[in-house]
């Protein structure tokens, strides 16, 4: 992973990501939506949790990390968080179909930060490509309040626990 180039108390970059927003047509799995794009400017005044994972449907990201955060959607919420989002360096149909399987509906977005471009800007990338998994997001959390950086954690190994959502819910 390159050196984190972000901290506590920056205003995030702006970026742009692909998304397909949930709506009933997608429910039954028979339509892949029309991806759409989500910039960070939308965050403006609102409380956003930002987690990342380097891959859907891969073990610890589809098991581990994913779902605490939907079981605890009510708990963020009563803490004034408006945008609870993932984002992982996968595309955003793959994304729209991981959201589904896992059964975000609306209460989480689901971004693409393709190669891991806008991650890597900030230092939160990882180099997979020795697993042939190329440039991937690497696994953090942010707490972002107004545009401006509450918290970043990046995982120091395999697992979940800084960006985990019972550490990010410590934070609020």
């Amino acid at each position: 992973m390159s050196s984190l180039k972000i901290s506590v108390g920056d205003t995030i970059p702006k970026g742009s990501f692909g998304t397909v927003p949930f709506t009933e047509e997608l429910a039954d799995h028979s339509a892949c939506g029309i991806p759409t794009t989500l910039s960070t400017d939308s965050w403006k005044g609102k409380k956003v949790v930002l987690f990342s994972v380097p891959g859907a449907f891969t073990p610890t990201c589809h098991i581990n990390h994913l779902p605490p955060y939907l079981a605890k959607y009510d708990e963020f919420k009563a803490k004034g968080v408006d945008v609870i989002a993932v984002i992982a360096a996968n595309d955003p149909f793959v994304m729209s179909g991981w959201g589904r399987v896992e059964g975000l509906t609306d209460k989480i977005i689901a971004l693409s930060d393709p190669n891991a471009e806008w991650s890597g800007s900030l230092g939160l990338s990882v180099d997979l490509s020795g697993r042939g998994f190329g440039i991937r997001t690497a696994r953090y959390a942010m707490i972002i309040d107004d545009l401006v950086i509450k918290y970043v954690e990046v995982e120091p190994g395999v697992g979940v626990t800084v960006s985990g959502a019972d550490a990010v819910l410590a934070k609020l």
